[in-house]
Order: structure tokens, then sequence, then C-alpha cells
């Protein structure tokens, strides 16, 4: 099992410890949650994201090994700035991974692939797997960057969807506009040696340290999409929702085979499921329309902004927003009402 560089900073804040795609993180710490969850939304907190891969792509055929093989399109941004992409199956077009590559400068890409998948995105792409060199703190929530800035006014400037440098004890670090949570934010990569020091500052300019139950929590509220959940093995793009991904004008992996499907039509469509009362879903139960089976639950929790269940299904593509479905929650049918994604998002 791997572990963080900020593993021991973890345990001495009381830190629940669990395994997560072959890493021990931080579940939660002595706030619980649902205090995490509403300490992201109202204020500031920090997530340790370093089990996150980080492939490192350079040279003068880094632009074309990314761009003939990743969905969307590089030409789009440029250097400093970071895009969203997915890797796909060519015999299925399915989702081997979804992507940030943080494109630092004219031959570098920093791309980061979930946890699991970093051997699979090495060998698609080439590049060198530096996860073990560095930490990831991701800062998020509406107060993020004010309180960020005490510390590190550069990394707070970044621009959303940005990419830069900045330094901490003589150290160069990577900071992207990004997160994962629906909050305003960013993520920082910070060499091993100072990430401690690093984290210790941040928690000292006043954010909370928060682990990955309200990281799946936050983004559950905001509609995002979880690897091994709302995309992987026989999940394409078109049917997750995510089509915006794929650039129809270029050549990527898998192209043909998502191309049959868009002329062809998605056979099921990712929706957002609200239900009446508190009891949250779970990943797996079945969706029920007139008491038949016409889908299973791919994430569901309790929002703690809504204070009721919200799930993500893929149903049938007839099934639109207001339909009533219902949710078998362990023999018991629980109304819920198909609704748009996000779920919550700041007014």
């Amino acid at each position: 099992m791997k572990q963080s560089p900020l593993d021991a900073a973890h345990r001495a804040l009381g830190a629940k410890m669990v395994p997560f795609g072959g890493w021990e993180m931080p579940l939660s710490y002595e706030a619980g949650t649902v205090a995490e969850h509403r300490a992201c939304r109202d204020g500031a907190v920090a997530f340790d994201v370093s089990h996150l891969g980080t492939v490192r792509v350079t040279g003068g055929d880094a632009f074309e090994a990314l761009q003939s093989t990743l969905t969307n399109d590089l030409r789009r941004i440029g250097p400093g700035r970071a895009q969203y992409t997915h890797l796909l199956s060519d015999r299925d077009a399915s989702v081997l991974d979804d992507i940030i590559v943080w494109w630092v400068d004219d031959d570098r890409f920093d791309v980061m692939p979930n946890a699991s998948n970093t051997e699979g995105v090495v060998e698609a792409i080439g590049g060198e797997d530096v996860t073990a060199s560095r930490a990831v703190i991701a800062i998020q929530g509406p107060d993020a960057r004010t309180q960020l800035g005490t510390i590190a006014p550069d990394a707070a400037a970044v621009g959303r969807f940005a990419v830069a440098r900045f330094t901490w004890e003589g150290e160069e670090c990577i900071v992207a506009g990004t997160g994962y949570t629906g909050e305003d934010g960013v993520e920082c990569a910070v060499p091993a040696g100072v990430a401690p020091s690093f984290w210790e500052s941040v928690l000292d300019a006043g954010v909370s340290p928060a682990g990955l139950g309200a990281r799946d929590t936050l983004r559950l509220e905001a509609g995002l999409p979880l690897h091994g959940h709302e995309l992987g093995p026989g999940i394409t793009p078109l049917q997750a929702g995510l089509g915006w991904v794929v650039r129809w004008d270029t050549e990527f992996r898998g192209k043909a085979v998502l191309a049959v499907e868009k002329e062809t039509g998605v056979g099921r469509r990712l929706r957002g499921l609200r239900c009446e009362g508190r009891r949250p879903p779970r990943d797996g139960y079945p969706v029920l329309i007139d008491g038949a089976e016409v889908g299973v639950v791919t994430s569901g929790n309790f929002s703690p902004m809504l204070e009721t269940g919200i799930a993500m299904a893929f149903l049938p593509p007839e099934v639109d927003e207001g339909a009533a479905v219902e949710i078998d929650v362990r023999g018991n049918a629980v109304p819920a009402t198909v609704v748009p994604m996000p779920f919550w998002q700041r007014a």
C-alpha cells in the first residue's frame, strides 16, 4: 500500500485512514465528513490528493503523442493551461480514464490520471511516472484563494484552468486552477520533501483539512463523474453525457467505434436523481419505473446541502428530466425524480 508524503501529518491530525486505489489515504478527520463538506461550501478546505498520478510527457513529440491519443483538442488551449480529456478503449470506446492535462510549458505536459490507472496511461501516451516525487494538495472553497494568498500569493492568483509555477522553500512547484468539488480553488503539486511544511502552512492560514469522504460527496453534489462508477469499462463519453470532451475534428483512440454510437444513438444516458427523504441511495441499488428495473445507481449519498438523498444512474434515453422513478433501497422503494445536474451549485 502506497503512502502520501503527508501520511504522518494526517495521522497526527487523527485522520481515519483507508485504502483507496492502492494508497492509504485519509477518509475524514475528527470533524467528520459532513462537517468537512460544509466547510468546503462555506469557507476553504485542503485535500491531499497525492494518490492521483502524474505522468510527465516531455520533448518535441509530446504534443502529438497526446493530441493523437486523447479525445479533447489541445489546440484549443496552450502552454499555461489545463484541459479535461478522456483516454478511450480502441475496442468499445469506453473510458479507460478521465484525465486532466497540465500544459506546463512548450514541451512539458503533466498528465494527471486516476490513481489505479497510471500504468495504463503511461502505456498509452508514454512519458515518465513521477507520482512519487510530489504531493498534490487541493485547496477548495469560496475562501480558498484568499487564505492561500496569505502564504503563497502566486499560487492563489492562478486563473481557472490555468497552470503556473510558484516557489515554496526554494523548491519549484506547479499550481493549476482546477478541482473536483464544484467550488473555486487550486491544486498544488509540491515536491515531496517540502510538502509537509506547505500542508502545515495551509492549515495555519485557516484552511481546514478534509478527507476523501467529503471530496466524494462534494463531487456528487456537483454532478461530477468518478471513474469506476460513471466512467469505466463499457461506459462511453456519450453515455455519460460528456460528449463535449470529444473533438470530432481530431484523431484519437477509439474514434471509429465512438462514431458508430454517435450515429446510432446511445442505449442509456447518465441522469441525476433526487430522492424524497434523507435515506441515501448507494452504488448498485436498482432504479425502478412501475416496479420494473430500468437502471442501477452508479453513485449515491446524502447531500449535506440539500439534506436529501441524491444519486446518479444510467437510465434508458427516453427517461427525461422530471420523470418519477423509485430506488430500491434494501427492499424499500424510495421515490425519486430525474433532475438536471449539478444537484447543487453556488447561486
